[in-house]
């Protein structure tokens, strides 16, 4: 029998890498990989479902999910996980000088529903009291003009989200003074070629990320792996072979992070990082699966229906197909 030929679109992740290589195999598939950026992955996948395999951003697929308009189904698999305290820029010339300090002010967007968002509200409100209405969303492309939500978005009342004016950039904005500050999973370039006004709302980003995990046990998931519907209700197989394989390919990847005789990222002091973070963590620090992950998926799930993004709470068992939910053992 033929292998399928199937075309993937990830990040160009190390953990990806042992797949993309060939070091590890799908089960049955002949993988065509296509290594894009997420807005680039997630604009085609979601506006027209171009791969038959894809990362995609776990808020775009809850929205469509519980919509039931999806036309991929999800496997545990999370290619980017991230702690979002380092993804919020503020004016140092504004009088923040905490979290609690961002009410009333104007927050640029690249897009309202953005999974990094979503869980950085979660922080801000839980441990700030910051509440969505508290303060004016500003929405737009963070160095080109024109960016749009990907998602039609039904927000609950009292939630303020407007588009910044035509021509201008979120980066810009906040180079200028115009935004108090800009939340996203991308650094705007204002605060990467060193702004005088504009640094990280919070002074230590990994400090405030590390006490935050010691205290709720997340890692937040941004992203997770989708197979085409259509192609999973012809090849029942399908799901657990795709899971088994980057699961693997993760695990490879791993082991050459974890051989610092000659390390394999360009990147001094790889040990003191990884040593770090198996500390804070444990072993298993990225995981894969449903069970490890339920109580991190419970809360997004939460959240994101709670800001009216989800037009229902879904269960975490509902973003997967059944078969990668359990896994056999030797």
């Amino acid at each position: 029998m033929n292998k399928l030929e199937l075309s993937i679109a990830v990040g160009n992740y190390d953990r990806m890498r042992p797949l993309i290589d060939g070091e590890v195999q799908i089960d049955g598939v002949d993988p065509v990989f296509m290594l894009h950026d997420p807005e680039e992955i997630f604009f085609r996948a979601f506006r027209h479902a171009d791969f038959d395999i894809t990362e995609l951003s776990l808020s775009s697929y809850t929205v469509k999910t519980a919509a039931g308009s999806c036309p991929y189904i999800g496997v545990p698999v999370f290619p980017s996980r991230a702690f979002r305290h380092t993804s919020i820029y503020i004016r140092t010339d504004r009088g923040i000088e905490s979290p609690a300090d961002l009410r009333g002010k104007r927050i640029g967007v690249p897009e309202y529903q953005l999974t990094a968002n979503v869980w950085a509200r979660l922080f801000l409100e839980e441990d700030h009291g910051l509440q969505p209405r508290d303060v004016t969303w500003m929405r737009g492309g963070y160095e080109e003009p024109g960016r749009v939500e990907k998602i039609n978005l039904d927000l609950p009342e009292g939630v303020r989200v407007e588009n910044i004016p035509e021509g201008e950039t979120l980066s810009g904005m906040l180079a200028s003074g115009e935004l108090d500050a800009v939340m996203g999973p991308r650094a705007p370039s204002c605060f990467m070629q060193g702004h005088p006004h504009v640094g990280y709302l919070y002074r230590d980003p990994q400090q405030a990320a590390s006490d935050w995990y010691r205290r709720t046990g997340i890692f937040p998931i941004m992203h997770l792996l989708g197979i085409r519907k259509t192609l999973v209700e012809r090849h029942p197989w399908l799901p657990f072979s795709v899971y088994k394989a980057f699961e693997q390919s993760k695990a490879n990847a791993l082991a050459k992070l974890s051989d610092t005789s000659a390390t394999k990222v360009t990147l001094p002091f790889v040990e003191d990082q990884l040593q770090a973070a198996r500390r804070l963590m444990g072993e298993d620090f990225w995981s894969y699966g449903f069970s490890p992950n339920r109580q991190t998926l419970e809360r997004f799930l939460e959240q994101h229906h709670a800001e009216g993004l989800s037009r229902r709470l879904m269960k975490p068992e509902e973003l997967f197909h059944p078969a990668t939910l359990e896994s056999f053992k030797i």
